[in-house]
């Protein structure tokens, strides 16, 4: 049996072992230290500068290394100068260029939604409790970050899986390839 198709939650099975326990101690250290400054520091300044730190190194490991190396995916958004308007982005691996483990899709899709609803849960918490306005802002931060990145995978993964659908329909061999060539045959006589 193939422990690296397996997909379960054990970080051992990952290809990327290094790049997975990253991605997840700072997913994980941005929760706890906020968590840890609520119950114990009460420094808003130092809980906000290294709370915003971790996320701020989650959101950037996240969409420009972990992403490509767990699961083949990368997004940016790009301006244009002269209209002021932008777009995203998104970028996968070739079909046939890599496997992706499933041990690291499992565990790069698990905390990518579950990291957002952790963060809206602490929302509500700090809402119910009425703890100063003010610790809401690290939350809000942190909701805008997450959310930002889960969306954007999200899209490039619905992407990728509809780029190789339309890929495998028109070079493969059926009916779609023979129309496509039908067509083109029929632009040149």
């Amino acid at each position: 049996m193939d422990n690296s198709n397996s997909g379960e939650l054990n970080w051992r099975l990952s290809a990327h072992p290094i790049t997975l326990l990253c991605y997840l101690g700072f997913r994980i250290g941005s929760l706890l230290m906020y968590l840890f400054g609520v119950l114990f520091i009460k420094n808003f300044v130092l809980v906000f500068i290294l709370t915003l730190l971790l996320l701020s190194v989650d959101f950037y490991y996240l969409k420009n290394i972990a992403g490509r190396r767990l699961v083949g995916l990368r997004w940016w958004n790009e301006v244009n100068t002269s209209t002021g308007d932008s777009h995203w982005v998104f970028e996968s691996a070739e079909p046939g260029s890599r496997v992706v483990n499933a041990t690291d899709r499992r565990f790069f899709w698990l905390s990518m939604y579950v990291a957002p609803a952790l963060w809206v849960g602490l929302a509500v918490l700090a809402l119910v409790r009425l703890l100063n306005a003010i610790w809401l802002v690290i939350v809000a931060i942190a909701l805008i970050l997450t959310i930002t990145n889960t969306v954007a995978f999200s899209r490039c993964d619905k992407f990728s899986q509809a780029s190789n659908i339309a890929n495998s329909a028109f070079m493969g061999t059926g009916f779609a390839r023979n129309l496509a060539g039908n067509m083109v045959s029929r632009l040149f006589r």
